[in-house]
């Protein structure tokens, strides 16, 4: 099986994707915008070859990576950057060479419309937000009337929080309108939410999960950015019943098979009318990639798994070869921003929690708005050691 993986020096964690790929008899074949001789030794380990262009966003050049991949190796079986930048590359890719392993182009933009995923959450039967695409003021004035303020205002089309804002008020709407929209937005009715709950999944061509994850993170990382504060969120040892059924019915109302995903919902903090009850669960958006920075490391410490392997198995067998972890664990995450003053030090964290600390380390510039500055990640097993090393962590002088 020959597969292309685009951009798999970005996270640096991917470079584990390839390696299982590898460990499962693929031909591993990257392209990527860092110099061979730059590839850390075991990315270049795992690759069978490999295609440098300076841009990836040039499509013409990589249009003939591939096209030099199918020369050399025959035809490409599996195209995939995991990587919510490249997805849309990645569909286009696939549907010039005939790759049928994914989505292609359309349907592709349809999971990532934040306007379009609302028609295919209706369709699983899953609540969400009502929404509207910016078209007029006159039209946003309306929305506010129907559905009153607070309003969330986000891209059509992104991930993380980055141009996310909250209305409150008349004078913001204006605001909004007065400045102009530079990029397709959509305005949505604001959710009260205890928490932001994360299904993952690796599904198989039927849509199966061949794993599981819940994560959990504060209720708006628009606010977190905004205020500057400092972001915690954990992958819980366990899954809500509740959740993963909504998770799977998504899967299936949006057709996704064979992909690593991430599912994000509001839990409701209250009653909502038209959503649900306090503790409910409630659709804000679809990922069709593995969520960011060192989360799915984050998932293997949970589970005593290698979701890495996971995946890849899905690739290369449609089935899991990896053995169910016997244990299972809060795995957290801590960060602090450079910008702020802290009562414990680097080395009195790393004193006070040991051997439970899993990794810490910088967060690459391109992540520090949503992801802090530096990170701790710990393993831990009890809910209250979790909240015990947040706020050691974070705590201000």
């Amino acid at each position: 099986m020959n597969v292309v993986f685009l951009s798999p020096n970005f996270p640096d964690i991917y470079w584990q994707f390839c390696a299982s790929l590898k460990r499962d008899g693929a031909t591993v074949l990257g392209m990527g915008d860092v110099p061979q001789s730059a590839l850390e030794p075991q990315l270049a380990g795992a690759l069978s070859d490999y295609y440098y262009t300076p841009d990836l966003r040039n499509y013409e050049d990589v249009y003939r990576g591939v096209a030099y991949f199918s020369y050399k190796h025959g035809r490409v079986n599996w195209l995939e950057s995991n990587n919510e930048f490249w997805l849309s590359t990645d569909a286009r890719l696939r549907e010039d060479f005939n790759i049928n392993t994914g989505a292609k182009t359309q349907q592709m933009a349809r999971w990532r419309s934040k306007a379009d995923m609302k028609a295919l959450y209706a369709a699983a039967g899953v609540p969400t937000a009502r929404q509207i695409r910016v078209t007029s003021r006159e039209a946003g004035f309306a929305f506010a009337r129907e559905v009153g303020y607070p309003l969330f205002a986000k891209p059509e089309v992104g991930m993380g929080a980055g141009g996310a804002f909250k209305i409150a008020n008349d004078d913001e709407l204006n605001t909004f309108f007065y400045f102009g929209v530079r990029e397709p937005y959509v305005l949505e009715e604001f959710v009260p939410a205890s928490a932001i709950c994360a299904y993952d999944a690796i599904l198989d061509s039927h849509g199966n999960p061949l794993f599981q994850n819940m994560e959990e993170f504060p209720p708006s990382m628009s606010d977190l950015v905004r205020s500057r504060g400092d972001l915690a969120y954990w992958c819980r040892p366990d899954v809500d019943p509740r959740l993963a059924q909504l998770g799977q019915a998504t899967a299936r109302g949006f057709g996704i098979t064979s992909r690593f995903v991430h599912m994000e919902f509001f839990r409701l903090a209250t009653e909502k009318p038209g959503l649900g009850h306090a503790g409910d669960y409630v659709g804000l958006e679809v990922n069709c990639r593995p969520t960011g920075g060192n989360t799915p490391d984050m998932m293997n410490y949970a589970h005593s798994t290698n979701v890495f392997q996971i995946w890849a198995d899905m690739v290369c067998f449609d089935e899991s070869h990896v053995t169910p972890g016997a244990e299972s664990f809060w795995a957290v995450y801590a960060s602090r921003r450079n910008e702020h003053r802290y009562r414990h030090t680097h080395e009195q964290i790393l004193d006070e929690w040991g051997p439970r600390i899993v990794s810490h380390g910088a967060i690459s510039p391109d992540l520090a708005d949503d992801m802090g500055d530096y990170q701790y990640t710990a393993r831990l097993r009890t809910e209250s050691e979790k909240d015990a090393f947040v706020a050691f962590v974070q705590e201000r002088a």
